[in-house]
């Protein structure tokens, strides 16, 4: 089942499975295994909240994928079709003062580009 934001853009009211899996994967190369499987355990477990697009990217750091990018092109294509997208993932990091996408990069990408004030569906810890 999904849920439609205001500015159209449809979410799946959890997580799919393959997300905390890549997650994890993520995560891993961050943090030891045990502490990457712990992360992805909160983020089971966390209420989906809504955050702005140009926020998250702030807060991330991370550049602005190109629109021409596979991925993004791929959930741009999701968001036309108005078919569900995946929540994104997001652990923050209190050491830097940053959050990590752990999951849904793209797709924050492809949502900006439609609408960089477009609340995000996101489980964060």
């Amino acid at each position: 089942m999904s849920a439609k934001s205001p500015g159209g853009i449809k979410w799946h009211d959890d997580v799919h499975r393959h997300d905390y899996d890549a997650a994890e994967s993520y995560l891993a190369l961050l943090f030891p295994n045990t502490k990457a499987a712990a992360f992805v355990a909160r983020l089971r477990g966390a209420k989906v909240r809504p955050f702005k697009a140009k926020d998250i990217f702030r807060a991330s750091r991370l550049p602005m994928l190109p629109p021409g990018n596979l991925h993004v092109e791929r959930d741009s294509a999701k968001i036309r079709k108005r078919e569900g997208l995946s929540p994104l993932l997001l652990v923050r990091d209190r050491t830097g003062a940053r959050v990590e996408i752990a999951d849904g990069y793209h797709r924050l990408c492809a949502i900006y580009l439609f609408d960089e004030d477009e609340p995000i569906h996101c489980k964060i810890i």
